[in-house]
């Protein structure tokens, strides 16, 4: 034992040795000064460990039987969202691109290395910037709406202005087509990213919503409320503006980066709903739609109608009713999630078993790419059928609705937290 502990004392002294010399004196010890990494839970997000789910439906539905045909999948573990993204969450991307078109108009020392390829946004610079400077307001001007569109005299933020640019790369193509310039692999994409607040109107006919369009997204009242009015390229598009705000900020420490910030695909956002219970039909396991007390367990339209029984009428804080035992909130009803996965009605007959989904981003060109995409969990306006964790429909991805939002995961860099 003495001798098994020297020789274990002898190998950490050499190591020791190695990394600070910076050589290797001839032995393998791989590459040193690695980036630090540490597994963190981002903030407002709960793990959801790796296993194995049963899809299919919930409970005896002839007219789906065909397209949700029982399966067991494995899905590895990631973290997600425990609410839906809200508005105010999704306004601090619509300031970030309001901001970022602001300092690139004004220049000077709104800019580091101005004129370069290294040109970034000086944010210190931007939270002191004077929006009612008379300098300011002449470099900015068309960015607002004209004097003569004004409404009761409002300096309003003219929103068609509000245009994202990033940048994505398709793995799929790269792995099905072999010597592809990297230049035609990362796509260039430019997305409208202010939500349609006239949803609540256009969804809805003979109905009087209009006070949900003129205040839901901007009021201070809706803050911890889901965002909707959000379609699927936009949610994308926001998945990708998280991804580099988080990437920005840990480079600038040294650290890791994470895999990207996206959209669940449709069989991670119904594993995670179900909370670990086996084949449970809603997030909290089941069979009812209300507890012993007769209390109504999520956001829907009960019995025929009334709407206000379960304690909302449209949507409600996306923190409201209980979590499920991975401490999601509102996996069922309030609204509707998209997801990543491209809807095929035959998918779950040939779709893999290790992490299924279907990926295709559809093109504007192109008519037969797959247009619809997956959404989840039902909404406000929906009955309970929808609210079940196996129930599985669809929306165009260039379509919003009052009823849909969305939220984000992020693959777990590892097999378990707790290896």
């Amino acid at each position: 034992m003495k001798i098994r502990l020297f020789k274990l004392f002898l190998l950490f002294i050499a190591v020791g040795m190695v990394a600070c010399s910076g050589g290797n004196r001839g032995q393998l010890v791989g590459v040193q000064e690695r980036p630090t990494w540490n597994n963190i839970i981002p903030y407002g997000m709960v793990y959801i460990p790796s296993g194995a789910l049963h899809i299919g439906p919930s409970d005896q539905d002839v007219n789906h039987a065909l397209i949700q045909r029982h399966k067991q999948v494995s899905i590895h573990g990631f973290f997600m969202d425990d609410t839906e993204i809200t508005n105010n969450e999704y306004r601090q991307f619509v300031h970030w691109v309001r901001d970022s078109i602001a300092a690139k108009r004004l220049g000077g020392d709104y800019l580091i290395e101005e004129g370069t390829d290294d040109e970034r946004i000086n944010w210190d610079a931007m939270r002191r910037m004077d929006w009612n400077d008379e300098e300011n307001m002449m470099v900015l001007e068309d960015l607002f709406v004209p004097e003569e569109e004004q409404f009761w005299g409002l300096r309003e933020m003219d929103v068609t202005n509000l245009i994202f640019e990033y940048n994505w790369v398709d793995w799929q193509r790269a792995a099905r087509e072999r010597g592809v310039p990297r230049s035609e692999l990362v796509v260039r994409k430019e997305t409208a990213i202010y939500p349609d607040t006239l949803v609540w109107i256009r969804d809805f006919a003979y109905s009087y919503n209009e006070p949900m369009t003129r205040n839901y997204f901007w009021h201070p009242a809706f803050d911890d409320y889901p965002v909707v009015g959000v379609n699927w390229v936009q949610a994308e598009a926001f998945s990708a503006w998280r991804t580099k705000i988080w990437v920005d900020y840990r480079s600038a420490r040294g650290e890791a980066i994470n895999d990207p910030f996206r959209l669940p695909t449709e069989h991670e956002w119904e594993y995670a709903a179900r909370g670990g219970k086996e084949l449970a039909p809603y997030p909290w396991g089941g069979p009812y739609l209300r507890n012993a007390k007769g209390c109504i367990l999520a956001n829907f339209k009960p019995g025929r109608g009334n709407y206000a029984e379960d304690g909302g009428f449209y949507t409600v804080r996306a923190d409201a009713y209980w979590p499920n035992d991975y401490g999601l909130y509102n996996m069922a009803g309030n609204v509707a999630e998209w997801t990543s996965t491209a809807f095929h009605e035959g998918s779950y007959s040939f779709i893999h078993d290790m992490n299924p989904d279907i990926r295709y981003d559809a093109k504007e060109d192109d008519p037969e790419s797959l247009k619809r995409k997956v959404i989840r969990g039902g909404s406000w306006k929906d009955i309970g059928y929808f609210l079940q964790t196996g129930t599985r429909s669809y929306e165009y991805q260039d379509t919003a609705k009052s009823y849909v939002g969305f939220r984000n995961v992020l693959t777990f860099l590892g097999r378990s937290i707790n290896d």
